[in-house]
Parts: structure tokens; C-alpha cells; sequence
């Protein structure tokens, strides 16, 4: 009768006796009764089942027949790996990479509360996906692979990589072909072999992979290891974008913005990139902001394109923190604001946008913030740090710091160095090194060089250094003597609103060079240069207007000329002012001379970096 009873007991209890057989039993319920799937599973994985123990593992992973709890299920893994199980040892590793709490499993696990999930731990998860790799899980050795790839640095061997992805492939694992593939193609040095790259991604896009779809899109826009296509790679984007991949709704949406690979779409071409940028793609929030700010596919937005740039910058993108530093300091699209650009471009700068360095530097040097000026970045490390990588850009700012003693002791013969170096392709820097050879600051003065410099910085569309040639040319200085040459590059630099070209052009046709006077010519260039704000343009003008020469006399006219002169700072405007009433010098000798030195009056920032 005993016997009778201990049988007729459910045959749960006696799990942890019969572990197969509850094993089985929990199969066969796992579909019409999880919960009672569940119970057998884990009373079976205690018995010491590792299949078991693996399935409770998936059920607390899939809140199925129990509530979601990673944690419980790693712990579940934690005891099927350690009994061997292949596939909960490569379940365990994924679970570290996504952000397995340190501690969660293990001997000591749960013994001070609760745990919390945390980063990818990519050495706890190496050793658990190198065992089930090298027992022959494909999943295993394609995770193994990315670990090895993506993983620390003390962790990462390229070579055995790819051996692991190759190995992954071979079994027909989808992510261990894609990983196979992305290692050809960087292997690819030959046509034939960015061809069988190619091959390969396509029967990784064939399993149905989002990011195989979107190198073979890259692949068929750029045409690497397949014909350029650009209405293929449209297509390619679009399987991956529809899957999600930012990446491809970014570059679909560019291609439907541009007309590329098809006809225009500019509805569903902003509708992807905006899609990729909400879904966290910085570069398509910066594109997004760049279209908007620039015009082009769409109508120039500047307060979109500042919307955008934000959530760019927000994620750390330089040039898009660079961006909307501008339209703060511009106002465009925002209130403007020199401190909250200065922000932004302080942002670019520290992660080392070379531009904004720049800009930044430049904006504190105007004095138009307040903010970040008693403790101003360290600027001169910056560039002196850029220019010794080879930054022609840096090397000229740097140069700039050495001149004026920014953020260092000033050097000339520093400055005038990374001048030179930075003067092999910046226009600024071949106008300055120029300037230091013709005046013989941190080298030996040497005109002929300095003309080369200019006429190179001329040439480039420079005002500045247009002029400087010109004066050598007025007064012979390292190049032959020539007015009429001198004329031209003087009139070349106009456009630009040079006033000291206009006081030159004034000077030449006064009389006294070798062009041919010609007072009305100097008289309307004369004015022009007063309009402009140049002291000595004034003074002449106002001289002309009160003796009548190449127009009118006009006393009255002649004395707010002389006005304006004093008040932008020559001393000899207020000294003849006080003598206008006095008969007045009309001989052709004291006209000529009254035109004085064209060099003292083109360049207004003389001495000055």
C-alpha cells in the first residue's frame, strides 16, 4: 500500500530524483502551460540538469512562463556554462556585452541585494565566448571575433578576428559572415578580391542582415568591389533603412535629397535623414542642420538648422558644435549670443576641431565675451600642437600666438618660422611672413623675398597683400620701379573696400610718379578713400576741396574734411585747419608734395599682427 501512495504522488515531485524526466516532461508543457513548463525546468536544473538550467536561463531572459529578469537568467547561464553548455556560455557572454551588472554571477552573486545592469564588460565576456568558439559554436567564434575587434585594446587581435569570423562563416552564421565579409573588404588591395568581398556581403544580405544591405548600398554608391550604381544603392539603403539602420536612412535620405540614383524626393528625403538623427545619428542631425542652414534641397531654416546642430553637438559632433556657435554669434535662427557661441565653440575645441580654435581665439581676442576670459583656454598648445602634426592652419595661429604673446613670451624668430612653414599653402601666412621680410622682424630684411610672398598672397585675391606689392612697386623695393604695375594691383585691391588703395590710387594721379597727373582722377579716388574712413585720404581731400584742385573750391566742405581727418587721428589735419584762413599755397611744386609718401598711407595695420 506504501508503495501504492508513494506512486500515486504527481510525478513533479520526484523531478529532482528524475531530471530527464521532468526535463521532457516540461518540454512537451512548455507551449500550453509554461508556468508548469517553468517549474520543471528549474526542478530539473537544480537536480544539476545543465540543458535545463540553460532553458530556465531562456525563460527568465523571455519573461516566459515567469517575469523578466536578466540578472536570474545569467545566473541560470552562469550554472549551464560552467557544466559545459555551449550555448549558454555564448548567451552568457552576450549578456556581459550588453551590460551585465559586475557581480551578477558568480560564487558571491546576490549576496548584498539587488544588482543593476552596467557597461559591456568585454573581459568577462571573452572567456565564456572562446570556450563555446572553439567547442564549434558559430555564434560563439562570430561573437568571439567582434570581441577581438571592438573589444579593449589589450583584448584586440585583428588577425585572429578575421580567423574567427572565417571559421563562423563557414557554417553559414549570418553575423559571422557579414563580420567574414567586413575583413575582406579590408583585406581587399585588389579589384578580384573587393569582388569576392562583394560576394560574400551579398549572401549575408541574402540571410536577411540590415547592415549587409547597407554596405552593399555604400559599395554600389562608391563603386567598391561592384559597378557604380546609384540607383542600386538606393535600393540596398532602403531594406536596411526600413529595418531601422540609421546609417542607411541617412544615406537614403541624402540620395532622395540630391536626385541621385532617381528623381528627387525632397518629402521623404528629409522624412529618412530626420528619422536617422531622431533615432540617435549625430551625422545625419548635423547634415540635417547643414542643409538647413545653407539652402540648397531645402529652404534655408536657420532656426531648424540651429535645432539640429543642437542635437548634434549634444552627441558630441564637433563641426556641428562649431556650426552653432556661428549662428549664435550671427544671430541667425537664434538670439544673438557671443558667450553661448563662445560655449559652443569651446565645445568643438576641446575635442579638437581646429576651426573652432580658431574661432574661438579669435572671438575672445575681440573682447565682445565675458565669458572664459579669466581663465582662457590654453589656445597656443592647441595650435602649437596642430602645427608640429603638420596643420598648415595651426601652424599659422601658432605663429600669431609667438607675435603677439599669446598664452607665451613674444618671439619673432619662432613666429616667423611656423609663418613660413604655414606659408607653403595659408594666404594670411604668406602676407605676414612677407611682412615680417620687409620689415626685418624675426629675420634679415630681404624686399625680394618679401615680394615673392606677397605677389603669392596677391595673386590668391588678398587686398591686403595686392597693396603691399603695389608699394614695392611705387618705390622700388625688391622689384624694379613701375607706377603703371603698381596702378593695377592697387585697383585690383578696390573690391575688396581697401581705403589705402583708394588714398594710393589718389597719391598716383596727384602728380609727382611716373603717371600722368591727372587731379579730378586723384580727387574721386580721394573721396572714395575718405568715405572709407582713411585719415589721410581726408586730409588730401580736404586740402584739394579748399584750393579748388580737380573740382570745385569749397571751403566749408574743406573744413568738415578736415574734421573728419583729425578725428580719425592725423595730426596735421587740425594744424592746417587752425590756418585755413590764410592765404593759401596754390603753386604746382607744394600740390605735389602735399600728395606725400604712398607707402606711409596704404597700409592701415601697419606694425600691426
Amino acid at each position: 500500500m506504501a508503495g501504492l501512495n508513494l506512486l500515486a504522488k504527481p510525478l513533479d515531485h520526484f523531478a529532482s530524483l528524475l531530471p530527464q524526466l521532468a526535463l521532457s516532461r516540461a518540454k512537451r508543457l512548455s507551449e500550453g502551460a509554461p508556468q508548469r513548463a517553468f517549474a520543471l525546468f528549474a526542478a530539473a536544473a537544480e537536480a544539476g540538469d545543465a540543458e535545463a538550467a540553460f532553458a530556465v536561463g531562456e525563460r527568465y531572459l523571455a519573461g516566459k512562463g515567469t517575469l523578466r529578469e536578466p540578472v536570474e537568467a545569467a545566473r541560470w547561464y552562469h550554472r549551464a556554462a560552467g557544466a559545459g553548455h555551449t550555448r549558454a556560455q555564448c548567451r552568457l557572454a552576450q549578456l556581459h556585452l550588453v551590460g551585465l551588472a559586475q557581480g551578477a554571477v558568480g560564487a558571491n552573486a546576490g549576496l548584498f541585494g539587488p544588482v543593476e545592469a552596467g557597461a559591456a564588460n568585454y573581459h568577462a565576456a571573452a572567456p565564456w565566448a572562446r570556450r563555446a568558439a572553439e567547442a564549434g559554436a558559430s555564434e560563439a567564434q562570430a561573437l568571439l571575433a567582434y570581441i577581438l575587434t571592438a573589444g579593449p585594446e589589450e583584448l584586440r587581435d585583428s588577425d585572429a578576428a578575421f580567423e574567427w569570423y572565417r571559421k563562423s562563416a563557414e557554417q553559414d552564421c549570418p553575423q559571422g559572415r557579414l563580420g567574414y565579409v567586413i575583413g575582406l573588404m579590408q583585406r581587399a588591395d585588389t579589384a578580384a578580391k573587393a569582388f569576392a568581398a562583394h560576394d560574400e556581403l551579398v549572401q549575408a544580405a541574402d540571410a536577411g542582415l540590415p547592415t549587409a544591405y547597407y554596405l552593399l548600398g555604400l559599395g554600389a554608391e562608391r563603386g567598391i568591389g561592384s559597378p557604380l550604381d546609384e540607383a542600386e544603392a538606393r535600393r540596398h539603403y532602403k531594406v536596411a533603412a526600413e529595418a531601422g539602420l540609421a546609417n542607411a536612412q541617412a544615406r537614403l535620405g541624402l540620395l532622395l535629397l540630391e536626385g541621385r540614383g532617381g528623381g528627387t524626393d525632397l518629402l521623404n528625403g528629409e522624412s529618412w535623414l530626420r528619422r536617422a538623427a531622431l533615432g540617435g545619428d549625430c551625422e545625419a542631425a548635423a547634415l540635417l542642420g547643414d542643409i538647413y542652414s545653407r539652402g540648397g534641397p531645402l529652404p534655408p531654416n536657420y532656426a531648424e538648422a540651429a535645432h539640429w546642430f543642437r542635437s548634434a553637438a549634444d552627441r558630441g559632433h564637433q563641426a556641428a558644435a562649431r556650426a552653432l556657435g556661428m549662428l549664435y554669434l550671427t544671430g541667425a535662427g537664434v538670439a544673438q549670443d557671443p558667450d553661448e557661441a563662445a560655449s559652443w565653440f569651446k565645445l568643438a575645441a576641446d575635442a579638437g576641431d581646429p576651426a573652432a580654435q580658431a574661432d574661438l581665439a579669435a572671438l575672445l581676442q575681440s573682447g565682445a565675451v565675458a565669458a572664459l576670459t579669466h581663465d582662457p583656454p590654453p589656445f597656443h598648445e592647441w595650435f602649437e600642437r596642430a602645427a608640429e602634426e603638420g596643420s598648415l592652419i595651426g601652424a599659422f595661429n601658432y605663429a600669431v600666438c609667438l607675435a603677439e604673446g599669446v598664452g607665451v613670451p613674444r618671439n619673432d624668430e619662432r613666429a616667423a618660422f611656423w609663418l613660413k612653414r604655414a606659408a607653403e599653402g595659408v594666404v594670411n601666412a604668406q602676407y605676414w611672413y612677407g611682412r615680417m621680410l620687409a620689415e626685418g622682424h624675426g629675420v634679415v630684411q630681404d624686399d625680394a623675398e618679401a615680394a615673392v610672398w606677397f605677389a603669392r598672397a596677391a595673386e590668391a585675391g588678398m587686398a591686403e597683400a595686392q597693396v603691399a606689392l603695389a608699394e614695392l612697386y611705387v618705390n622700388g623695393r625688391g622689384l624694379p620701379r613701375d607706377h603703371q604695375l603698381a596702378k593695377t594691383w592697387f585697383l585690383r585691391a578696390i573690391p575688396a573696400g581697401h581705403a589705402g588703395a583708394m588714398f594710393a590710387l589718389g597719391a598716383l594721379h596727384g602728380g609727382g610718379h611716373d603717371i600722368e597727373t591727372d587731379r579730378e582722377e586723384a580727387r574721386r579716388w580721394f573721396v572714395q578713400g575718405a568715405e572709407h574712413g582713411h585719415p589721410i585720404a581726408a586730409l588730401m581731400l580736404a586740402r584739394y576741396t579748399t584750393r579748388g584742385l580737380g573740382g570745385p573750391q569749397d571751403i566749408e566742405a574743406g573744413r568738415r574734411w578736415y574734421a573728419l581727418s583729425a578725428e580719425l587721428g592725423s595730426s596735421e589735419a587740425a594744424d592746417e585747419l587752425a590756418k585755413l584762413d590764410q592765404p593759401l599755397a596754390r603753386d604746382s611744386a607744394a600740390i605735389t608734395k602735399m600728395n606725400g609718401s604712398i607707402e606711409a598711407g596704404t597700409s592701415e595695420d601697419k606694425g600691426r599682427r
